[in-house]
């Protein structure tokens, strides 16, 4: 089947990111991918290689989206203490949204593939890396500025709040009570 006159890789790659990261990685099926990218089965191996293949490449859409917004909000004005809160709760509240897609797309990968897949891990690791990074500078920047206290090593403290981050999209999926989250956010917070 040839390709439809109006492909546009991008857009493929996002509905193939959205449809996997709503089903997982073994609960997508090519047709699944077929139904959500517009593609047919042949045009989708011959063009991504494969379900393994597209699955990569929507990790890596995730890492230029997702993460760059995780970023952008780290890298914003004001506080410290409140940049990391703004992060935490956009998270929660893209996680509580009525859209279906609940919790992180990397987390997910992480849990379900990564163990088992090289290429997986590394793309997940490569986002983590990259959001540890930036936490790590606004906690530099918080020490600075007298906001964060805690003691220890900076790179330690934002595996710390990393973890409670991503221990929050976990979470997420099974409590929608946002107030119960926004206590967790909260309560992370005051103990740096």
């Amino acid at each position: 089947m040839a390709r439809p006159r109006e492909f546009n890789e991008d857009r493929v790659v996002t509905a193939a990111m959205e449809t996997f990261w709503r089903h997982g990685y073994e609960g997508t099926s090519t047709r699944d991918l077929c139904d959500s990218t517009g593609l047919g089965p042949s045009s989708l191996y011959n063009t991504f290689g494969g379900k393994r293949q597209l699955y990569l490449r929507a990790l890596r859409r995730y890492y230029d989206t997702a993460t760059a917004e995780q970023v952008e909000i780290l890298r914003g004005e004001g506080p410290a203490k409140e940049r990391l809160r703004a992060m935490m709760v956009h998270a929660v509240d893209a996680d509580l949204d009525e859209s279906g897609v609940r919790g992180c797309f990397a987390i997910n990968a992480a849990i379900e593939v990564a163990g088992l897949d090289p290429d997986v891990r590394e793309a997940v690791r490569r986002s983590f890396d990259r959001v540890e990074d930036e936490l790590c500078a606004v906690v530099e920047e918080g020490r600075r500025a007298g906001e964060i206290r805690s003691t220890g090593d900076a790179r330690t403290v934002a595996r710390r709040v990393q973890s409670t981050y991503y221990g929050l999209r976990v979470l997420s999926r099974v409590q929608d009570d946002r107030g119960t989250l926004l206590a967790t956010v909260d309560g992370a917070l005051a103990d740096l």
